[in-house]
């Protein structure tokens, strides 16, 4: 086996911002065709928001055209001020109650055999949102009791009535999102505590042996590959199944995380290599992967892994 290269020691100082120059690798032409524009136009007409877009994503071209999305619900203003995330921060607005049906029928124009629910962080609310995923479950599942339902839910502040009521719906897949190593939460995640992360994914696969649980971590804000490969053992000694591992680019220029080193794609898949060596049912890892980008993919299958590698097809 090739030997692992190290990840740069993280900087001292601040690393100096990149402004638009990216690598070789960071850099793909835009999708051919009209499923964008489908896609875009659908969304308006049932007012519903999206991770795809409010959080910049690199991949929403692709996946638009493709006529998929990852539905953001519960608003789109963040009650947390996660400094690599651009999905605006401030007061919410109130929970709107069709939001559900909504979704469903999106999922139901659109074809969707894998459906992703996010949703903004909800600390104003008595149990983070916790029953309004619940509904969007079931509102998906009823018109389309066929398709498999992926929820990415926040650490409802360890709210453990909360995640139960998540899920006891049975989604297909749990996610949770690590996003980074214990040392940069304070500077990468504000209010979010790592313990906190791994005990809802530990609470949902001890309650629901048979639910597939997911997590996914950033590289490049200025990990260290030790401290990565604690984690990933932290996340296996809970029985977690699928990990996935992304480059992290920062939305804006005024993100207050500069990247601090773009890992090349042949490291990616090195650490891919080592991660599924760990017993990860699934690994999926590139400099364009995010935990919603292929979802539908990177579900492990009972004959074993489905896909792997940054672009699965």
């Amino acid at each position: 086996m090739l030997p692992l290269p190290v990840l740069e020691t993280p900087p001292t100082k601040p690393p100096e911002r990149t402004g638009g120059r990216l690598p070789p690798w960071l850099k793909r032409p835009l999708p051919a065709g009209n499923g964008n524009a489908y896609t875009q136009t659908l969304l308006e007409d049932l007012r519903l928001e999206t991770v795809c877009e409010n959080a910049r994503c690199p991949n929403r071209p692709e996946c638009w055209s493709r006529r998929t999305a990852t539905f953001m619900i519960l608003g789109n203003v963040c009650t947390r001020p996660c400094s690599f995330c651009s999905v605006p921060k401030g007061i919410p607005l109130s929970i709107e109650d069709d939001e559900p049906a909504r979704v469903a029928e999106a999922a139901v124009r659109l074809g969707l055999k894998h459906i992703v629910i996010t949703s903004v962080t909800r600390d104003d609310l008595s149990d983070g949102g916790a029953d309004h995923f619940a509904r969007c479950v079931l509102a998906v599942r009823e018109r389309l009791p066929n398709a498999a339902v992926e929820v990415l839910t926040p650490d409802f502040l360890g709210n453990t009535a909360a995640i139960d009521r998540v899920t006891e719906v049975n989604p297909a897949v749990f996610n949770h999102n690590i996003e980074t190593v214990p040392r940069l939460y304070r500077v990468a995640r504000g209010r979010a505590e790592y313990s906190r992360s791994l005990e809802l994914l530990d609470r949902v696969k001890q309650r629901a042996p048979h639910i597939v649980t997911k997590a996914g971590l950033m590289l490049g804000i200025g990990e260290t590959i030790d401290e990565l490969f604690d984690v990933l053992a932290d996340l296996r000694a809970i029985r977690c199944d699928v990990i996935t591992l992304g480059q992290y680019l920062a939305p804006t220029l005024k993100h207050s995380i500069p990247v601090a080193r773009y890992v090349p794609p042949e490291e990616f898949d090195l650490l891919a290599v080592k991660a599924r060596l760990m017993g990860f049912r699934q690994v999926v890892a590139g400099p364009f992967v995010r935990s919603s980008y292929h979802a539908d993919e990177m579900v492990p299958t009972r004959e074993g892994i489905a896909t792997c590698g940054d672009h699965p097809a």
